[in-house]
């Protein structure tokens, strides 16, 4: 069975293990030691699955919750997109440093919803009536959260060939 896990884990690439598989492990384990949860899975290929189910959740949050905020107060500023792909074109490295960008983006939504769950188990003790809708609406966020997920990689990919149309 580890030989699988070796094969699976050689065909993710840096990205998809330091932006959802790392983020979805360190979140199980924060889970588990800090809240009366438990996500750590004994089944090896389960967990991997898992783990990177939720760190994808985790990077969804980042990107369509967190980024949204950090650039309505003006913590962050981005360059116009167009921009970012001729640059890219002329600095490799630029790539790189994106990815890096949303690694950490990732990891601060990680943080920002270990919060979450730790408010949501003290809210579901205190008033038991949460916890009774709690999965509906993980479910209705999840789907919400998947959608507007859809849309905006769908923009984003208009907007790179819309880019390279303006540059070709």
């Amino acid at each position: 069975m580890v030989a699988n896990m070796k094969d699976l884990l050689e065909k993710l690439s840096p990205y998809n293990i330091f932006n959802y598989l790392l983020p979805g492990v360190v979140f199980a384990v924060f889970v588990d030691a800090y809240t009366g949860y438990a996500i750590i899975q004994k089944d090896i290929i389960l967990g991997a699955f898992l783990y990177y189910f939720i760190g994808l959740v985790i990077s969804r949050i980042g990107s369509l919750i967190l980024e949204p905020l950090l650039k309505r107060i003006h913590f962050v500023r981005f360059s116009e997109y167009s921009d970012f792909v001729a640059a890219s074109r002329v600095d490799p490295k630029l790539e790189v440093l994106s990815e890096a960008n949303n690694m950490y983006r990732t990891l601060s939504a990680l943080f920002l919803l270990l919060c979450t769950i730790k408010a949501y188990e003290k809210l579901s003790i205190a008033f038991p009536v949460v916890g009774h809708w709690g999965n509906r609406v993980l479910v209705a966020s999840l789907l919400m959260m998947f959608l507007f997920g859809y849309r905006k990689q769908t923009q984003y990919i208009s907007r790179r060939v819309e880019a390279t149309k303006q540059k070709g």
